[in-house]
């Protein structure tokens, strides 16, 4: 819907823009007759007498507004073959699968968007009341924060793991925990230091300051996390980010480095590969991230099958949340 000042509708608006101010009566009576009495638009256009185009328009207004949200079960993905094959075979506790968009054979864009979206609807029923859960940082978790519906948990925390870094696209760390916590109607505690320090000696004065004391202790006290683990490749989100240069990582890489958990590298066995930057990063240790009593996993997009095999190796995951070619690729690992 296009509109002007004090809410009025430019020229050339829709029709639902030229609706009484605040007079929500038609979205609310579509939305009705189409999500609950299973009328089709057209049915919906007779009987409202409007036209089938402003009846769509009441509908996208509805679910813009989050009054209506599509939802599909996340049992139907956490019953997938797969799903059960691969909890089987690398310990966890549940796995959902999500089938790769079959116009996307690379399995980018819209199959990110598809297991991004399916771990939004499966991470409030994950939680529960009096749980604190930290909260990883990137795009996939940026994106997958975008997409939670408003569904509150009662005594909640959200707590953001690291220090904030500027980030392209507004997914730095502070972005994905606050909107989280909005979304889940949880108490936010942000962490509020820079991610990595120009020396060892500063990051431990800062660490060692009252407020900053408190939010680390508060970070270590996480008893849930929800994480990505990033790929060590020239174009990674460290690299991207200015965390590690593309030479440092290289390096790493030579080392063994194949994923990447909140800054920190781990290689194929999921134990740490360390870089010099560590000793000036603020944010949660790679012991803290293990042993959760629920650690999902959003692993989406080409090249994610290593570093999600290395991260659940590692002890940082009870729950995955995937596509089928994730999956696939997985499980051709342990062949």
């Amino acid at each position: 819907m296009s509109v002007g000042p004090l809410g009025k509708a430019k020229p050339g608006a829709t029709d639902v823009a030229r609706l009484p101010p605040r007079d929500d009566t038609p979205f609310v009576e579509a939305a009705w007759l189409y999500y609950h009495d299973g009328l089709n638009q057209n049915e919906i256009a007779e009987r409202m007498r409007i036209s089938r185009g402003s009846v769509a328009n009441y509908l996208n207004e509805a679910r813009a507004r989050g009054w209506v949200r599509v939802h599909l079960d996340s049992d139907v993905f956490r019953g997938h073959r797969l799903a059960a094959e691969l909890c089987a075979v690398y310990g966890l506790a549940e796995a959902l699968v999500v089938p790769d968009d079959p116009v996307d054979p690379e399995g980018t864009a819209a199959s990110v968007a598809r297991v991004t979206r399916a771990a939004a609807d499966w991470l409030p029923r994950l939680l529960g009341p009096g749980d604190r859960l930290g909260v990883s940082w990137g795009a996939t978790i940026y994106r997958m924060a975008q997409q939670l519906p408003n569904m509150p948990v009662p005594d909640l925390t959200v707590i953001q793991l690291l220090g904030s870094r500027p980030a392209a696209l507004g997914f730095a760390a502070e972005a994905c925990t606050a909107m989280l916590a909005q979304r889940l109607g949880g108490q936010c505690i942000n962490l509020h230091v820079p991610l990595v320090l120009s020396s060892k000696a500063l990051r431990d004065a800062l660490s060692a300051e009252p407020v900053v004391r408190d939010q680390l202790d508060a970070l270590a006290g996480c008893n849930k996390t929800v994480l990505a683990c990033g790929t060590c490749d020239a174009d990674a989100h460290v690299v991207r980010s200015g965390i590690l240069s593309a030479e440092t990582i290289a390096d790493a890489r030579d080392d063994g480095a194949v994923g990447v958990i909140c800054g920190r590298l781990i290689d194929s066995a999921g134990q740490p590969v360390p870089t010099e930057v560590e000793d000036r990063m603020i944010g949660v240790t790679l012991d803290q991230m293990r042993g959760k009593d629920m650690a999902l996993l959003v692993a989406a997009g080409p090249g994610r099958a290593a570093p999600a095999k290395a991260a659940i190796k590692g002890g940082f995951v009870t729950h995955l949340a995937t596509s089928t070619r994730v999956v696939e690729e997985l499980l051709e690992m342990t062949a």
